[in-house]
């Protein structure tokens, strides 16, 4: 794998946009070829009023000394997208769904702290939908690993069944509630605001439309950042989630818990399972 330092983040709307005008001519497959490249970024330090917008809209205390478990997303995201609307990529960017994350996360990240980014493919699998890749994110502190991402993201596409593998199964057990949450038609645009992934699918219903969804749908990221802010992530700690279902919006979903560790979000009266995850102890 080829190492290539960034002097500065890249700046996210020319990627989409790049990646937007890539993807009808992308051909994804599980055994396509994938760059080989680790994005670097030394020296990061976060912008605590951007910080304060992202806990606002996530629900996360403002003001904190550390970082909210799921912000380092948040800073390795546009060097994902530099890697993920590239020509080499073999995936379209247009329809790429967040289908699951692990982050494991060493020790509470200090807010005011410098940090280097390091963001890579690790490669590709065969889903029965498709084909997904999986980005790592890593964030070192003084040379050592503090915090870790594994994202998988799905292109959807004709696959053999044959081949393909089975689909997991599911828990139907429906976590008991904890809060019941009313989402504003705005959320997508107050995240996109505070995390800069202004995907068209999350701001306004018409650009929802043009990509197949009756409203704006709220990200997987923000979904996953409202419960964890509900659910809390002290010390060092493992987060699993897949995202399931969209949550359109405005609208409201029911945050579920058992305080084993477990967590979901689902539609209210008994609605589908948006996210659902777990965290435990490193």
């Amino acid at each position: 794998m080829t190492a290539v330092t960034l002097t500065a983040p890249p700046a996210l709307a020319p990627l989409l946009a790049r990646g937007a005008l890539r993807s009808p001519f992308k051909r994804p497959a599980p055994d396509a070829a994938f760059p080989r490249t680790r994005l670097v970024l030394p020296g990061v330090r976060v912008d605590l009023t951007r910080l304060a917008a992202y806990e606002r809209v996530c629900g996360f205390p403002t003001g904190e000394p550390e970082l909210p478990v799921t912000y380092p997303h948040v800073l390795g995201f546009p060097l994902a997208m530099r890697l993920m609307s590239g020509r080499d990529f073999p995936l379209p960017l247009l329809g790429l769904v967040h289908t699951s994350i692990e982050i494991t996360r060493g020790a509470p990240l200090a807010a005011d702290g410098e940090y280097e980014l390091g963001v890579w493919i690790a490669g590709l699998t065969a889903h029965r939908r498709g084909t997904e890749a999986t980005v790592v994110t890593e964030l070192r502190s003084g040379g050592s690993v503090v915090w870790e991402s594994r994202s998988t993201y799905l292109a959807r596409h004709r696959t053999d069944p044959v081949t393909t593998p089975a689909p997991r199964e599911h828990a139907d057990a429906v976590l008991p509630a904890v809060a019941e949450w009313s989402l504003a038609g705005d959320v997508g645009r107050r995240y996109g605001a505070a995390s800069g992934d202004r995907n068209p699918i999350h701001l306004y219903p018409l650009t929802a439309r043009l990509f197949g969804f009756p409203r704006a749908i709220a990200h997987g990221m923000w979904t996953l950042a409202r419960c964890l802010a509900a659910h809390g992530t002290d010390g060092s700690a493992v987060v699993r989630a897949r995202f399931r279902a969209p949550v359109l919006l405005p609208g409201t979903v029911v945050y579920g818990a058992d305080g084993s560790g477990r967590f979901e979000l689902r539609g209210a009266e008994g609605g589908r399972v948006h996210v659902e995850g777990d965290v435990r102890g490193k």
